[in-house]
C-alpha cells in the first residue's frame, strides 16, 4: 500500500484532540491555519510556561494510523484526531524515518520532521492506562515513544485525506528521532 493521508485534524483550543477537517492548510514555517499548536515559537503551555522563545518544533503532529490497529485488540479504542494529531497517516513507518526527512502531502504542502513527539500525562486522562500503551522497550532496555512524530511546515499547501505521502529522505549521515 502507497503512503497516504488517512486524515487530517485541527483544533482553535489547546484541548488533547482534535477535529476531523475535510482540508487543513499547512503554513509554511507556522503550521496548521487556525490550530492551537500553529506559531513560529512553541505553542504547547507546558513548554510555554518554561521558555516561551524556543522554536516551534512542534508545529505539525503526524500519527501512524497502524497504532490505532495495535491499540484496539489491547482495549484502546482510539480513532484518528483523538490523540491530538493533526495528520493520521497510513502505510508508512513514521518512527523509523531519521531526523530532517521530508513529507511531501499531497500537490504542494511539504513537512520537515524534527523529532518524536513525546507524549504526556494527557493521554492518561483521555484514556486510562494509554500512556503505558504507546511507551515500549527495545531491545537495549531503551524506552520507544509510539506517539507519532512532529514537524514543521516547510512548503505551504492544502492537506486532505486520501492524498499521497512522498519520502524524502535527509543525506546521510541519518540521524534516528529523538523527542522534541
Amino acid at each position: 500500500m502507497a503512503a497516504q493521508v488517512l486524515a487530517v485534524h485541527a483544533s482553535t483550543t489547546h484541548g488533547f484532540s482534535k477535529f476531523e477537517e475535510e482540508r487543513v492548510l499547512l503554513v509554511e514555517g507556522l503550521g496548521v491555519h487556525g490550530d492551537a499548536h500553529a506559531g513560529r515559537t512553541v505553542q504547547h503551555r507546558s513548554r510555554v510556561a518554561r521558555n516561551p522563545d524556543q522554536p516551534n518544533l512542534r508545529q505539525v503532529h503526524l500519527l501512524h494510523a497502524e497504532l490505532f490497529d495495535e491499540l484496539m485488540p489491547r482495549g484502546f479504542p482510539v480513532f484518528p484526531g483523538e490523540m491530538g494529531e493533526n495528520i493520521t497517516t497510513r502505510g508508512l513507518d513514521l518512527l523509523a524515518l531519521p531526523t530532517g526527512t521530508r513529507l511531501r502531502l499531497g500537490a504542494e504542502a511539504e513537512v520537515t520532521i524534527t523529532g518524536l513527539r513525546n507524549p504526556c500525562r494527557q493521554i492518561d486522562r483521555f484514556q486510562p492506562g494509554l500512556m503505558a500503551a504507546v511507551l515500549d522497550r527495545d531491545a537495549q532496555g531503551r524506552v520507544v515513544r509510539k506517539a507519532g512524530v512532529m514537524a514543521v511546515v516547510s512548503a505551504a499547501g492544502t492537506v486532505a485525506a486520501g492524498d499521497a505521502i512522498v519520502v524524502i529522505l535527509p543525506e546521510e549521515p541519518h540521524r534516528p528521532l529523538e523527542p522534541v
